[in-house]
């Protein structure tokens, strides 16, 4: 499809045919009830969120700095932008990719939105020292810990983001979306799934979906890391199952937009599409000719992508 110089075809032989027939694993016996559990517990804590002046300057949003409390102690901090021209009446959580957030974006698909900006827990506004920042070793944090496993705090984090809007904008309850790329995409499956206050969720080039088909693509970035690691340490599928952003949104009950690739050296699409695929219902597809890859025509097809967030996303 693309000249490249990767030693892999990041097609992985997959037409869209292909990958409109690849199908998640099953989940573990105990998957929902971990996950719902893991949910009680967070949303019962007081976020606590925090705002301080920022530097940043826009004529249309109002920046500001925030903090909130995590899970295990975490103080999570990120940005908060608001309309300075209209009333908040919506809220929206906007995650990142694996390469961490620098500021926050300000051409987003609602206008009327309290949008948070979020840095998942030991990266960018979030790091901590003894998690290291690189997605390389990120990715393999507490891996061999179900329970402290850094992507189910990640997730955490993002159940909470949702809370801090909550109590910053009371009246944008019902009224929030999620939208996430790549790293944010994949947690954001895993989280939708089980909060209902997430009404809306637009995931793009969503990774995590499939790991027994992920461990066998070769790929680039954090996967790479986990398919080393996996060597290895063969009993790491055990972990892997509980978080498997594929088996997740077979869960997932609220209206979905997903934007997966056909080609992609980082995230294979065979588990980007294994995550649309699983949706029960109420789901949009928006399919890229490559994602985490520089190609001709990108920009169009970035600009119909917001456009069509944009209407996604105006039922909130």
């Amino acid at each position: 499809m693309f000249a490249h110089s990767f030693p892999f075809d990041p097609t992985h032989g997959y037409g869209l045919e292909d990958l409109l027939a690849v199908s998640g694993p099953p989940p573990p016996p105990d998957f929902e009830d971990f996950w719902r559990a893991r949910w009680r517990g967070a949303v019962a804590r007081d976020p606590r969120p925090r705002l301080a002046p920022s530097p940043l300057d826009h004529p249309d949003w109002l920046v500001q700095d925030i903090t909130y409390e995590s899970t295990g102690g975490f103080l999570i901090g990120g940005w908060l932008l608001t309309p300075r021209h209209r009333p908040v009446v919506r809220g929206l959580v906007i995650g990142h990719g694996y390469g961490g957030r620098d500021g926050p974006d300000f051409d987003l698909p609602l206008t009327d939105a309290a949008a948070l900006f979020l840095c998942f827990r030991g990266l960018s506004r979030s790091a901590r020292p003894g998690i290291s920042t690189d997605p390389q070793w990120h990715v393999l944090h507490d891996i061999d810990k179900r329970g402290d496993y850094i992507l189910g705090g990640c997730v955490e984090d993002l159940w909470l983001a949702v809370s801090a809007l909550e109590v910053l904008f009371p009246r944008v309850s019902g009224r929030i979306g999620y939208l996430g790329v790549s790293f944010g995409g994949g947690i954001g499956a895993l989280a939708i799934a089980w909060d209902a206050r997430i009404r809306r969720g637009a995931l793009v080039v969503p990774t995590f979906g499939h790991h027994p088909l992920r461990l066998t693509l070769p790929s680039t970035g954090s996967a790479a890391a986990v398919q080393a690691y996996h060597r290895g340490h063969p009993g790491v599928v055990e972990t892997l199952a509980y978080f498997d952003a594929a088996i997740a949104a077979g869960f997932i009950t609220v209206p979905m937009l997903v934007a997966a690739a056909l080609f992609d050296p980082c995230v294979a699409p065979p588990g980007q599409f294994a995550i649309f695929n699983a949706i029960p219902e109420c789901k949009t597809l928006f399919t890229l000719s490559a994602g985490h890859f520089e190609y001709s025509g990108q920009k169009r097809q970035d600009a119909d992508l917001g456009h069509i967030q944009e209407s996604f996303f105006a039922p909130l």
